[in-house]
């Protein structure tokens, strides 16, 4: 096995007579042609206080591979759970600055960015003070780490969603469609994204996902079962159809991925058939009554499924079909993840309530 024949630091002594970080970032790119043996692979993961990120460090360290996460926060500021993510190598890095993304992932040297930091909050996103910065982080600091990958001959994963469509019909939405056309801000923040990424590189993956939850942040499985602990009857939308997306099981897919050179763009969420948040919300909670949690039983906690109309109008358009084609995973060699129940199943082990 080759090991890299210098250190970052070594290289960065040996260009700074040069001109600094450009000369080290054609040397970098260079030196990335060496074959550094199967476990070699150094990957830089945006957005590890969020549910992904947490999970693809972990994944990292499990197969060996040289994992550095960041955020904006000055130290890892994820759940601190004991798992290799919390004492893994972390660099604090605000996206938005360009100039603070290209010193660091240039110093860095990264052989893939998965860039998994993003404005999730699509309500807020749709408040005119806070478009400036939804647009900031979601297409300017996307746009800003693409530079900086082509620069180093890196491959990027960009996370996305299908809120980049306008949710009508019912047909599931194909990768590779282009018949965009988002609802709200968000949505339209997360599509330029991507523009950015596809315009910029070749050895990109887009991965579109729906419904997400994870150890390592808020989500609707956390929500449902702490609102069913104050109230004993609910109502939940039964007009929103998906898929969910267990970003434990979606780290070991990108992981996958980075593996291999079979770019482009691919939907990712759990299998098992697609259902309504009304769904969803039963099957978590007959799960959690078969793990003995007797108050989340049907005669404790009633749930009643109403329509996106009779549960009122939110500040962001919600798309009815959310439901996405994962065939291409398979066309690609890619093993699909678990199915959504099961994944139920495994997360509500990980997680108190």
């Amino acid at each position: 096995m080759l090991r890299r024949l210098t250190t970052t630091q070594q290289m960065k002594n040996q260009t700074s007579q040069y001109g600094g970080y450009l000369i080290f970032a054609v040397l970098a790119s260079q030196l990335r042609q060496i074959d550094y043996g199967e476990n070699n692979m150094k990957v830089f993961v945006t957005g590890v206080a969020g549910q992904l990120g947490h999970d693809v460090m972990n994944e990292l360290a499990k197969r060996g591979y040289e994992g550095i996460g960041s955020d904006i926060a000055p130290s890892y500021s994820g759940v601190q759970d004991e798992s290799p993510v919390t004492s893994m190598p972390y660099v604090a890095m605000d996206i938005t600055d360009k100039e603070a993304v290209c010193k660091t992932l240039t110093e860095i040297n990264p052989d893939v960015v998965v860039h998994c930091a993003a404005w999730t909050a699509v309500d807020l996103a749709e408040d005119e003070d806070k478009q400036a910065k939804v647009k900031a982080i979601n297409v300017d600091g996307t746009a800003n780490i693409a530079s900086v990958c082509k620069e180093l001959d890196a491959k990027m994963v960009y996370i996305s969603t299908d809120y980049v469509f306008d949710g009508q019909g019912t047909e599931p939405w194909q990768p590779d469609c282009k018949d965009y056309k988002p609802l709200n801000v968000y949505g339209q923040t997360k599509l330029d994204g991507e523009l950015a990424v596809s315009s910029t590189l070749d050895k990109y993956f887009i991965v579109r996902i729906a419904w997400v939850f994870g150890k390592n942040g808020k989500n609707f499985i956390k929500t449902m079962l702490n609102v069913a602990k104050t109230h004993d009857k609910l109502t939940v939308v039964s007009d929103q159809i998906g898929t969910p997306t267990y970003t434990y099981d979606l780290a070991r897919l990108l992981v996958d991925m980075i593996e291999t050179e079979k770019y482009g763009y691919y939907h990712a969420t759990n299998e098992g058939g697609y259902i309504s948040w009304y769904d969803f919300t039963k099957e978590i909670f007959r799960q959690a009554v078969a793990m003995g949690r007797e108050e989340y039983s049907e005669d404790r906690v009633s749930v009643a499924p109403v329509t996106t109309a009779e549960y009122g109008v939110s500040k962001a358009k919600r798309p009815f079909n959310s439901r996405l084609d994962k065939s291409k995973l398979v066309e690609n060699g890619f093993e699909p993840l678990p199915t959504w129940q099961d994944a139920v199943a495994r997360y509500l082990k990980e997680i108190e309530f």
